[in-house]
């Protein structure tokens, strides 16, 4: 059964390009679209470490994600819940951040090729990684609210 669902979230993962990231700083709670690439659950995204949720980031790491498509039929919802610990990536960890990233949006990875704007608003954007502790997969199809948790926390991800 962990298996299977975890094969439908990396999957569902795979699929998407657009995860809505929840922070909360000074200001209050804040939420932003951000593209991600993901290594098994890691989420990579990049942003502006000036950003609302960049600076928030820097002093709560705490954080949460939604992944979903827009559906009219409510009946037809799935997505991806989560909620774990962000951190902007500096070194090795960048770089394996960018060739994630690259796989994913092939732009990104292969900078010698892409337009001066892309590579220009690249060098001012700083690596982040979402390590979700909990993650819950949506499917309404299996009936309203339904879900299943993936608890990370533990060794077995049970």
């Amino acid at each position: 059964m962990a298996d299977q669902l975890h094969e439908k979230v990396q999957l569902y993962l795979r699929e998407h390009h657009v995860m809505t990231l929840a922070s909360h700083g000074d200001e209050g709670a804040w939420a932003a679209a951000v593209f991600y690439a993901h290594d098994g659950f890691a989420i990579y995204f990049l942003s502006a470490a000036s950003s609302r949720h960049g600076r928030n980031l820097a002093g709560n790491p705490r954080a949460s994600a939604a992944i979903h498509e827009d559906y009219a039929d409510w009946r037809e919802i799935k997505g991806i819940q989560m909620e774990g610990i962000a951190s902007e990536l500096a070194g090795e960890e960048a770089e394996q951040a960018r060739r994630c990233y690259g796989a994913k949006f092939p732009i990104v990875g292969k900078l010698g090729e892409a337009p001066a704007k892309i590579v220009e608003a690249l060098a001012k954007v700083r690596w982040y990684k979402l390590v979700p502790e909990r993650l819950y997969f949506i499917d309404n199809s299996a009936g309203f609210g339904h879900r299943d948790e993936i608890d990370l926390r533990r060794s077995d991800s049970e």
